[in-house]
Parts: C-alpha cells; structure tokens; sequence
C-alpha cells in the first residue's frame, strides 16, 4: 500500500453537490497540476461524484474524505475511491481503513491521537482542524518528539498560509478548498479552478509517492 502524501502540494477537499459537475471539475484540477482530489462524504451525490471521476478520469486519483465509519469505507471503495479520510479515527474505523486495502489518512488534532497511531503503525496522518487546533507552531512542536508522523494539514489552510506549513519537516502536503471558489463552481467556470489549481500546484511538492 503506498502513501498518498506527496502527489501533491495540495490536496483540493472537493464537495459536491451535483454528481454531473464532477468529471469536469475533476479534469480541471488534473489540468492544474493537481491530481489527487478528496471528494467529501457530506452530500448525496458524493458516492456518484467518485464513481463519475475514477471512471472518466485516468489521470486523477480520487479520494473519498469525511469517512466516519465501516460503511463509509466500504461504499467508497466500491466507488471508486483510491484513497480515504477521515476527520478522527476510532479502532473501529481505522481498523476498517487498514482492511481496505486502499492509503488513508486519519485525522488527529491532539499528540496522544499522533501517539496511539504511530502505535498502530500508522505513519501518514491527516490534521484537523488545523488552524483551529494550534496551526503551524503545533506542528513544528511536534517534529523534534514525534519526528516519524507526517501530516496533512486540513481546515482553515489557505493560499497564504500553505506555504509556512509545507515548509515544516513533517508536512508533506496540505488540503484546502480556495482553488473552488463557489462562484466558480456554480458558473461552471472550469478555466478559473485550472488556473488556482496550478497556483497551488506551484507551491511546491515532495515529489511522487
């Protein structure tokens, strides 16, 4: 199983709506230089979303995020999902993100949630919320301890402030939502996601998994 971790700079947290705006969503973020897209488990159309991309999208890696439970593992697998995300873990869950055989990141916020993993063997953590949990300065105090767990940083990260958190020793990309202005994509404005994709795509990677 590999890491998700270093596809990409960035990571777009996509929600969606309406299924039928997947495809075209999805291929302007591929066109920008962003190919991994987690696809949020928060709408009825997410499971479609997935189904439409990893199907009519080669170049794209598509991820189901807000995974909460067994059930939300299992059905986005079956969609299509090459990667998962979940904003916490219990046992449970990541015992079911272990069996699917598919990367995933489980959320952490606190260093005993960091611990308890790395207990379990797991390396590659999603962090959240991350401006809210203690930002930057968090995760740089956590480096020098806890030097084998890489984060990806997601909520509340932005343009601006991507860059001071790729540029810590544990962070290996972050998620964000600023390259899918809602504008955008209620007007089905694809050519403005591909130019803030590939703005964020120029921020800088750690090379491919």
């Amino acid at each position: 199983m590999t890491s998700v971790l270093g596809l990409a700079p960035v990571i777009p947290v996509v929600v969606v709506d309406d299924a039928a705006t997947a495809v075209p969503l999805a291929r302007a973020l591929v066109a920008g230089g962003l190919p991994a897209i987690e696809v949020t488990l928060r709408t009825p159309a997410a499971l479609d979303a997935i189904r439409a991309i990893a199907a009519e999208v080669p170049d794209a890696v598509v991820g189901a995020g807000t995974v909460i439970s067994p059930a939300g593992v299992s059905s986005a697998v079956a969609a299509g999902a090459r990667f998962l995300v979940s904003p916490g873990w219990t046992d449970t869950l990541l015992d079911a993100m272990k069996a699917s055989g598919v990367p995933f990141l489980p959320g952490v916020s606190t260093t005993s949630e960091v611990v308890a993993l790395l207990e379990r063997g797991v390396t590659d953590m999603k962090f959240f919320p991350a401006e809210a949990a203690g930002g930057t300065p968090y995760l740089k105090s956590l480096a020098g301890p806890l030097p084998q767990a890489r984060f990806c940083p997601t909520g509340g990260v932005s343009l601006a402030t991507a860059p001071a958190y790729l540029s810590l020793p544990n962070v290996a990309c972050v998620g964000g939502t600023w390259m899918l202005p809602p504008a955008a994509l209620t007007s089905g404005d694809w050519p403005r996601v591909e130019s803030l994709a590939r703005e964020a795509a120029g921020l800088g990677g750690r090379g491919a998994v």
